[in-house]
């Protein structure tokens, strides 16, 4: 049987950072995001009791070591809640090909996970799938649950996400601004006990969870905007002053931070966030969303995406195969 989701890349808020359980991808702490609409993976998967092995493609090229262990490990989860043993087929597309830190690996692993249930007719439950798909890449967690949402690090034993708002209940528009980078996530990720700040992160980090959450609930776009930019800033500081000082932002990086900063100065509201890498995301009311991004290319930046809320993955009848 074969099936086709669309899933859609996110946009941490408050995000994880570093891993307490490498092999199981459990965070050291819960996190908050927001799906773009516009960045967008099409999955297609097909379940084939004649292949001997699994085979991922994604973007033309057939996933390498690393890659590939992280796809097995969720597929191989899939077959034990289900009792399948036969083998896939995956084939996969990202609406972008370039730009490090904009949550593609999300949308990839969300979209896979929802596919390969779909193509075995299994009907799973929310949580074991959000703890499937955890398994390839944490964030997947927050892309399957759509909208705004929580990844727990541990709720009753649990590590899953839930939906705290769908994607039209708040007024939030969002420009993206990708920007590619050689850095591999799993690298900041790794060093984030050698900072002397990630101490200080894990005290302050739930405080921003709990605001955060606030503001999600009662609509408040300038205080979700704020929060994620101080989020953003603890992250990078804590990649830049680990063992390898890792710099993930670009000289683009800079020269987007420092328009926004002066939009925010002239009155426009627009703050801005990054993840784990040099790509930017403004966020701003739907309404500027326009005005942000002409600012921005008036600058000299050409790359630029406006986006709405995106929501959780959703089935589509177009196979990529």
């Amino acid at each position: 049987m074969k099936a086709t989701v669309v899933a859609h890349a996110v946009q941490g808020l408050v995000k994880y950072h570093g891993l307490r359980d490498v092999a199981r991808r459990i965070p050291f702490h819960d996190s908050i995001s927001v799906c773009a609409e516009a960045l967008r993976t099409v999955t297609t998967v097909e379940a084939d009791d004649a292949l001997s092995v699994d085979s991922v493609t994604v973007n033309g090229r057939l996933l390498p070591g690393g890659e590939r262990a992280r796809a097995e490990a969720v597929l191989e989860e899939l077959r034990r809640l289900t009792g399948y043993k036969g083998h896939f087929k995956v084939v996969s597309l990202n609406s972008l090909e370039r730009g490090k830190g904009l949550g593609f690996s999300a949308s990839g692993f969300a979209a896979l996970g929802k596919a390969a249930g779909l193509a075995l007719g299994a009907a799973m439950d929310e949580v074991s799938l959000s703890e499937a798909v955890r398994l390839g890449a944490g964030s997947a967690t927050r892309s399957l649950a759509g909208g705004f949402a929580i990844w727990y690090a541990d709720r009753n034993g649990r590590s899953y996400a839930e939906q705290l708002a769908g994607p039209v209940e708040l007024d939030l528009g969002m420009v993206v601004v990708p920007i590619p980078s050689d850095v591999r996530t799993d690298e900041a990720h790794a060093e984030v006990l050698s900072s002397p700040l990630f101490e200080a992160r894990l005290s302050r980090v739930n405080t921003l969870i709990e605001a955060m959450k606030d503001a999600v609930r009662n609509r408040d776009i300038a205080s979700i905007g704020q929060l994620a930019e101080e989020d953003s800033l603890s992250l990078h500081a804590i990649t830049m002053t680990g063992s390898s000082h890792i710099v993930l932002w670009e000289p683009e990086t800079i020269r987007v931070l420092r328009e926004v900063l002066k939009m925010k100065a002239e009155g426009i509201p627009a703050w801005y966030s990054m993840d784990t890498g040099p790509s930017v995301f403004i966020n701003t009311f739907k309404k500027h969303t326009g005005e942000v991004a002409g600012r921005l290319r008036q600058a000299g930046t050409r790359n630029v995406i406006t986006s709405a809320v995106g929501d959780k993955p959703k089935p589509v009848m177009e196979h990529l195969f």
